[in-house]
């Protein structure tokens, strides 16, 4: 009840004006946000961390590569010998499967014509299957000194470069020595360009330049090696041409099959292992 003739004001203007006071007073109170920390990307790296970030992506590479069949076809031509042109050429052909145990195999699956003025040896074919789609893994790492050579573009692809150089030639084993190309959105190397060493007077490989390509959208894995130049052996010099390229990329997965043992049997069964590549 109210006297008569006095007049109220509404409540929920009062309410209104108290909100808005309290709320004032909190934004005033309140610490001011703080900004968000940066977070470095991988253009920021230092060449060193850049570094020991894309061995750990090639170890990982270079194992899911051992994992992988495909199929490899090496175009070897000898073009002049001497400064006189030359017609020589020859192919191989070569496939990475597993065996049912599960271990991978290259073999070569046809050899069509052959050289005269050279001889591809075993170290050749070894160079061809394994050197040339060069993986520098942490476990490589050591063996190597690498610089920072700045950054340049592959297809569009903003790279880091380094130069590679092995810190040592003893012994049989053959070293990769020239440059490489690592991409700063994966940290995976996508181009080499370099060749074998150490080299000797009878032993000679021409420099080859290896192109990757993603594969199941996430590794890099090698698909064209084109080498070109002279050889210089002490009675001649064979300027000589190599194509490699790399297809048919398709995962190894091994599985078991559980063969039951058939009614009224008294031999039993014992789970037998089989292997295909992946579809």
């Amino acid at each position: 009840m109210c006297l008569e003739g006095t007049r109220v004001r509404p409540v929920h203007v009062f309410i209104a004006a108290l909100l808005l006071f309290c709320g004032y007073s909190i934004a005033q109170t309140q610490p001011a946000p703080r900004p968000p920390v940066p977070i470095a990307s991988e253009k920021d790296l230092a060449p060193e961390q850049i570094i020991q970030k894309f061995a750990e992506k090639e170890a990982e590479f270079y194992e899911a590569w051992m994992q992988y069949a495909y199929t490899q076809t090496a175009l070897i031509r000898v073009l002049s010998v001497d400064g006189i042109p030359q017609k020589e050429s020859m192919t191989i052909a070569s496939e990475v499967v597993f065996k049912d145990d599960g271990t991978r195999e290259v073999r070569t699956v046809r050899r069509r014509n052959r050289l005269r003025s050279v001889v591809i040896t075993e170290e050749d074919q070894e160079i061809i299957n394994n050197l040339n789609p060069f993986a520098l893994t942490t476990k490589d790492l050591p063996r190597y000194n690498l610089k920072y050579e700045g950054r340049e573009k592959v297809d569009e692809l903003d790279c880091h470069v380094f130069s590679v150089i092995p810190k040592n030639l003893k012994g049989d084993r053959r070293y990769f020595e020239g440059k490489i190309w690592v991409v700063d959105r994966d940290l995976q190397i996508v181009r080499t360009i370099g060749k074998a060493v150490p080299q000797s007077k009878e032993t000679q490989f021409p420099e080859f330049e290896t192109i990757r390509q993603r594969i199941d959208q996430k590794y890099w894995f090698p698909v064209w090696t084109h080498a070109e130049g002279n050889l210089v052996f002490p009675d001649k010099v064979v300027q000589i041409e190599e194509t490699i390229t790399y297809d048919n990329y398709k995962k190894f997965r091994s599985r078991a099959v559980i063969l039951l043992e058939p009614p009224n049997s008294s031999e039993p069964k014992w789970p037998e292992k089989t292997s295909k590549p992946e579809e």
